[in-house]
């Protein structure tokens, strides 16, 4: 995608703010960071009830609406937020409302297979409007400040790697049964653990293999996976590890509790206990981290490359790779009773 702009931004580099329509909340939707945002501000809402809006939202101008295709058909929107109360319809939504002339910013999983993923992918080439998910998990800190260090060679070259990604069960509205509301345990949980292996290591998951359980699943009858476990080979030929499940406790002082370890030919390098723990290991050094960098959340760099055609910090390949391994994941994935 960095290569191909050609004039695609030139008639909205005039731009000075860009205008944004949401659609849904069943996900991470961004109308909280909509409140006060410089670059950015809501034009029209979709499929979200007005006592699930902050207050400095609901203003007269937003238009309120009740069907997706009068929504993506305002002419005041510029790009579209896709959190769909079923994530199993987004791949469609994303390529009719690039079709209508908006730009998209979607929930995950985009897409349930490689071949749907791949036609949102020619949709956004042959429309030029911008396709991107909401791929930034590895952009918070300490993330950042781990990926510098890996880059730069602080631990040599890696070796084995190993991510955790775990959620309470307990939710306000509980955990869907089926995966095609949010995607399930693997696409919908697991893409941040595999992000957190490739975006901070540069290296692509090569061959993956899991297994997955619906064993200590509350409801009866139920087809809510509780735990899933990856194997995978890096491009480098390294090998790793991930666990993902709905087995933390909601007394655990954080919502998520995430982990990354990545071992090198040079010393290791380390975030635990929900990100709140770092250590980094050398021959000479054992402390934590050195947090150098402010987080950084993905809608902004979106934001910057709609007004001024800026590049993401990743390609577009690389930011969805972890979607295609957690597709083929699934797609392999061995259920054990």
């Amino acid at each position: 995608m960095r290569g191909d702009r050609g004039n695609r931004f030139t008639s909205i580099y005039a731009m000075e703010k860009v205008r944004v329509g949401l659609y849904g909340i069943n996900g991470h939707q961004i109308h909280n960071q909509m409140k006060d945002h410089r670059k950015a501000y809501v034009t029209a809402i979709c499929a979200i009830g007005k006592d699930k809006l902050p207050q400095e939202l609901l203003d007269e101008s937003i238009k309120f609406y009740s069907d997706f295709d009068s929504f993506i058909s305002d002419p005041d929107i510029d790009v579209v937020s896709i959190c769909a109360p079923k994530r199993i319809d987004q791949k469609d939504m994303a390529i009719k409302a690039m079709r209508a002339g908006k730009h998209v910013y979607s929930e995950k999983p985009c897409a349930y297979t490689e071949k749907d993923l791949d036609e949102i992918l020619s949709v956004s080439k042959k429309t030029g409007k911008l396709f991107h998910e909401m791929a930034g998990s590895a952009f918070d800190e300490p993330f950042i400040s781990i990926t510098e260090l890996i880059r730069n060679g602080t631990i040599g070259e890696v070796v084995q790697v190993f991510a955790q990604k775990s959620y309470p069960y307990k939710t306000s509205s509980g955990r869907p049964q089926d995966d095609s509301t949010d995607g399930g345990l693997i696409r919908w949980i697991a893409v941040h653990a595999v992000r957190f292996v490739e975006h901070t290591t540069g290296l692509k998951i090569k061959d993956v293999y899991a297994m997955e359980t619906r064993h200590a699943n509350p409801v009866k009858g139920g087809d809510l996976k509780m735990a899933a476990n990856f194997m995978f080979s890096l491009e480098n030929g390294a090998v790793g590890s991930i666990v993902s499940n709905y087995l933390n406790q909601n007394r655990f002082p954080t919502w998520g509790n995430e982990h990354l370890r990545i071992w090198g030919t040079k010393g290791f390098v380390e975030t635990t206990d929900g990100l709140t723990k770092t250590r980094l290991v050398t021959e000479d050094h054992d402390g934590p981290v050195e947090i150098k960098h402010t987080s950084i959340d993905y809608f902004d760099f979106f934001i910057e490359e709609i007004l001024h055609g800026t590049p993401m910090p990743l390609t577009l390949e690389d930011e969805l790779h972890p979607l295609r391994v957690v597709i083929r994941a699934q797609e392999k994935a061995l259920e054990v009773e």
